[in-house]
């Protein structure tokens, strides 16, 4: 018996008699249908890396855009307030917030959150070397514009706005 008359070989070809019709109209080879290369490997990663980036910061902005916050104007004291001591608290934009408004050596009125960036301490005014501090892990920022100047903050403190109105005082938002 001659083995090429018996049996179409195992792959079963699409040119082999006993073929089904399908097999002719859809030739697929099935070792290297599952082959992937390199480049669509990578192609696919590259991709699927961008569509992650792209959606997380789709998020982020939506979430701002969303939680938007509105600030309400609050009357936090009066500049007759700043005595020796120079400084002023108060709490906004909740009852939770504490605050800290400083008048400048050249009178100028700032004022920003009194939580330190780094841990949460509550930051004090240090006159004699007219900083922020916070005690907590000798921290320090400038009054000026509330950067990190010493310790292991990194980030400024959130900057209130406020606006003066002859003597009294109002804290209209906050800066992060």
């Amino acid at each position: 018996m001659n083995s090429d008359s018996e049996q179409p070989p195992a792959n079963d070809c699409a040119e082999c008699p006993r073929a089904p019709k399908w097999r002719t109209d859809f030739p697929v080879e099935w070792e290297g249908d599952h082959y992937v290369s390199r480049r669509e490997m990578v192609k696919f990663l590259t991709l699927g890396s961008l569509l992650l980036t792209g959606a997380n910061w789709i998020t982020v902005v939506a979430n701002r855009l969303r939680h938007a916050p509105e600030y309400t104007e609050k009357r936090i004291g009066t500049v007759s307030q700043f005595g020796g001591e120079r400084y002023i608290l108060f709490r906004y934009p909740t009852e939770e917030d504490p605050c800290i408004a400083l008048q400048t050596l050249e009178g100028k009125l700032v004022a920003y959150s009194q939580v330190c960036t780094h841990l949460s301490c509550a930051v004090i005014y240090d006159q004699p070397d007219n900083k922020l501090f916070c005690p907590c892990h000798n921290g320090a920022f400038n009054i000026l514009q509330g950067e990190p100047i010493a310790g292991p903050p990194t980030r400024r403190l959130p900057r209130i706005s406020i606006e003066q109105r002859g003597d009294e005082l109002f804290a209209t938002g906050v800066e992060v």
